[in-house]
């Protein structure tokens, strides 16, 4: 059963007579434990009428290219084969998705859409909600605690959000069972334009920038995600509270490319990490990124209408940047150079290329690669344009809510003032030594040279 404080109105209009229950799927890029998708099978079975769903695959999605593309496409594969055994139709069109869904609306008797926290996600939704002869009805599935419920205002950090979780996370920490589909959909006959068992054909197909590749280092889809997961459970969990940081051990889960994707629930994963052995200590370390950290994110970008520009970094650290923008710089790289990594620094160079080579990067190298920008950049405003340039361009995790606070974070997001330095002001700072002193960073170089050779092979 959907928690009803997942599910919105998006119109006024109501539910009429169809021919089938419409499932716009987008966000929530999945065949199970999907909230949305559940609710539209509970809508169905109540009209007798079957569900559909449908995705709209456009061209030159905003900061995509072929690497999330490629990975994307995958697990709309996984999203295809399992609709078939649940008796769904699946229809995948090229064009932009708001105005696929619409197209299909023109049958339906409800629409039913995921959740997302961007502005053209947003605009989508809204756009489909306006032209659509049926109602329209949302469903949040890609956070544990929906978004309205833990908080109605921006949170200025982790620490504010934090109690409003846990005062209600157990009540969203709940299996979501596949329901029984009492009509098929597998029999009408509306066609997709998008066959997903020719990737490579469909990519071809596709107007996008083809400059970065796709990467061997994951394949999307849920079926991906749940095997990183098991592997993170019997092998990475046990001591994670210590060991995460440790660029060179890689105790991390690799699941956030599938969330960003909505190729697998948060929820099922806080589930299995919540009933899996290791200690409370590990446990809860992995809860409070999964959840406190992912969903302050959301938050920020929900509350943020500037999430994507410098002028989203709070006001102190502006001010104290503002301060120091004309102090010197003992570095200054130009983008390219940075892109190349080009630098001096063979920590932040490894970090760049386990970003470009394999769409990832270990999470603690991740705020040591955006604070060296910063330092190395000539002022604030380019040092931002291009980490999130950077961030989005390679991260098969980025261009989400969490790649937008993380890289404002490292200009003061959501966090407080420190001892004053040059070029960063009371901002944050990180370096080399901290990185000797606490880690084998000998051992993350070789750990990069092996992730990256494994790509070029």
């Amino acid at each position: 059963m959907v928690e009803n404080t997942r599910v919105k109105r998006l119109n006024e209009r109501d539910l009429r007579r169809g021919q089938y229950i419409l499932y716009w799927m987008q966000q929530s890029q999945r065949a199970s434990f999907n909230p949305a998708l559940e609710y539209a099978i509970e809508v169905a079975n109540g009209q007798g009428l079957p569900v559909l769903v449908t995705f709209g695959l456009m061209d030159g999605y905003p900061d995509a290219n072929l690497r999330h593309y490629r990975f994307m496409l995958e697990g709309l594969q996984d999203v295809a084969a399992t609709l078939g055994e649940r008796g769904i139709g699946f229809v995948v069109r090229r064009g932009a998705p708001h105005d696929v869904a619409v197209a299909l609306a023109g049958a339906a008797a409800l629409v039913v859409c995921d959740r997302g926290y961007l502005r053209h996600q947003k605009a989508w939704r809204a756009d489909v909600a306006g032209r659509v002869p049926c109602a329209v009805v949302q469903v949040e599935g890609d956070v544990v605690v929906p978004l309205e419920v833990a908080a109605d205002k921006a949170e200025t950090a982790a620490r504010t959000l934090r109690p409003k979780l846990h005062r209600v996370g157990d009540e969203y920490l709940r299996p979501l069972e596949d329901a029984a589909v009492q009509e098929s959909s597998l029999d009408l006959r509306i066609d997709s334009t998008v066959d997903l068992s020719d990737l490579d054909g469909v990519l071809d197909s596709l107007k996008l920038d083809r400059s970065v590749p796709p990467v061997r280092r994951f394949r999307g889809g849920t079926v991906g995600a749940r095997r990183h997961l098991r592997e993170f459970l019997e092998a990475k969990l046990d001591g994670y509270a210590d060991g995460r940081s440790e660029p060179g051990a890689f105790q991390c889960s690799l699941l956030s490319p599938y969330l960003h994707f909505g190729q697998i629930s948060p929820v099922e994963i806080a589930l299995a990490v919540r009933d899996a052995k290791p200690s409370d200590a590990d446990r809860r370390a992995y809860l409070e990124e999964l959840i406190v950290r992912r969903e302050l994110a959301a938050n920020f970008v929900e509350f943020e209408p500037r999430y994507d520009e410098y002028a989203c970094v709070p006001g102190w650290a502006r001010a104290t940047l503002e301060a120091h923008r004309s102090d010197p710089r003992q570095h200054i790289y130009t983008p390219d150079q940075l892109e190349n990594a080009r630098t001096h620094d063979r920590y932040w160079n490894a970090a760049m290329r386990e970003m470009r080579d394999t769409g990832f990067m270990h999470n603690y190298m991740r705020m040591y690669w955006a604070k060296k920008i910063l330092e190395w950049s000539a002022e604030p405003e380019v040092a931002y344009r291009t980490t999130l340039y950077l961030n989005n361009r390679y991260f098969l995790d980025g261009r989400d809510a969490s790649s937008y606070a993380n890289v404002a974070w490292a200009f003061g997001l959501h966090d407080r003032p420190w001892p004053e330095r040059p070029v960063f002001g009371t901002v944050r700072f990180m370096n080399a030594k901290g990185l000797e002193r606490k880690f084998d960073m000998a051992a993350y170089l070789r750990a990069v040279d092996h992730l990256v050779d494994a790509e070029r092979r």
